[in-house]
């Protein structure tokens, strides 16, 4: 990647996403931090509600883990995963350059319907 003019660090941070996006393509995987969100659980809790098995649900974990999604604390014979939102903030980098878009795509088409301008959505702030 580096002979298209990008540097290392574009790279990585690309690559870093695209694991990001793939590892959020999936609705198993999305369900998974769903839950998470929730709060932390163990590999058994988490895998309960899937027609899969524990090995194909730790698949999907892993996955989840490395793209940065999901922290795991292993004591004994027990595995807990909690949520880490802090990858989804480079989804959040990603997307904002096509807010303008979004508003002004959508702020045309109310004016073709005759209705008020749509309001322009406010700017997220990464921290």
């Amino acid at each position: 990647m580096r002979g298209r003019g990008r540097s290392r660090s574009e790279a990585d941070r690309a690559l870093a996403l695209d694991r990001l996006f793939g590892a959020l393509a999936d609705p198993t995987r999305r369900s998974l931090l769903a839950r998470l969100a929730l709060g932390p659980a163990r590999v058994t809790d988490l895998a309960r509600p899937y027609r899969m098995s524990l090995p194909a649900v730790s698949k999907h974990l892993r996955i989840l883990e490395d793209a940065g999604l999901v922290a795991r604390k292993v004591d004994g014979r027990v595995h807990r995963l909690r949520l880490t939102g802090g990858p989804l903030e480079a989804v959040e980098v990603w997307l904002d350059p096509f807010r303008s878009y979004w508003a002004s795509t959508l702020g045309a088409l109310q004016q073709r319907l005759g209705g008020p301008p749509a309001p322009r959505p406010a700017r997220r702030r990464v921290r």
